[in-house]
């Protein structure tokens, strides 16, 4: 992460996002059991269990809709910052926290510019998962053509990879050192029929997950850099968002 931001300093980018896995070993794994415990812990996510056999199974709760689809229309989200969850303390959002969501949002919207008309950008809010806050920024529109332009606009974010894409994109396959594998892609049903015929489609990013290989639990984390970032403080947040998964295995 210090490499990160001496390469934001050094103007190579704006922003980066680096991650980690975390191997967690498990005893009497049950997958129906811990399928439960995500559920019951994270009502606001999708949450979902998928296996094939030639990749394993995984399992997460991801709290960022890459994409909601209603025929041509369509909401996503833009999703940055995290900080634990304290009643007593109240939420107070620091700047770095703040033009890192702004970078996104402003990212997201001028891409969906290219590809869709009446383009809404709501206020900014605090999104509540398990015991995480994130700030969010819910954007609507309508798909000028076929939807799947919106999503190839859509992904990568800087939520998952950083600004401008591409620069980030190098710096991350050439640091950050193993295979992310299906940590930061998209998943979920797509062209699910309606009563009224309607086809809906629902497509989220691949986040809070974790891959199960025989006893051992792979869990996938990683935080936003940012000039403002502090390298301690980040490492301490991916520590922080590793709880989401280590709370339905242990």
């Amino acid at each position: 992460m210090k490499d990160g931001i001496e390469a934001i300093q050094d103007n190579h980018f704006k922003k980066v996002v680096l991650s980690r896995r975390e191997l967690v070993e498990i005893n009497n794994f049950d997958v129906v059991t811990v399928y439960e415990r995500l559920l019951a812990n994270y009502p606001t996510a999708f949450c979902y269990v998928w296996f094939h056999p030639e990749v394993g199974l995984w399992m997460g709760a991801t709290p960022e809709t890459l994409l909601d689809v209603k025929e041509n229309e369509f909401s996503t989200m833009s999703l940055a910052g995290t900080q634990v969850y304290n009643a007593e303390k109240g939420i107070s959002w620091g700047e770095k926290e703040l033009d890192e969501q702004q970078l996104v949002t402003d990212y997201i919207a001028k891409k969906l510019e290219e590809v869709s008309v009446d383009l809404n950008v709501e206020q900014l809010e605090t999104f509540k998962i398990g015991n995480l806050l994130h700030l969010r920024t819910k954007i609507s529109g309508k798909a000028k053509d076929d939807i799947a332009n919106v999503i190839k606009v859509l992904h990568p974010t800087p939520a998952v990879c950083g600004f401008p894409m591409q620069k980030s994109k190098t710096f991350i396959l050439e640091n950050e050192n193993y295979d992310r594998s299906f940590y930061t892609g998209f998943l979920g049903e797509l062209n699910i029929p309606k009563e009224n015929d309607e086809k809906n489609s629902s497509l989220y990013v691949n986040l809070r997950c974790m891959q199960v290989k025989e006893d051992k639990a792979i869990l996938y984390v990683g935080g936003g850099i940012t000039k403002d970032s502090n390298p301690e403080k980040e490492w301490e947040e991916t520590k922080v968002k590793s709880l989401a998964m280590k709370k339905v295995l242990l």
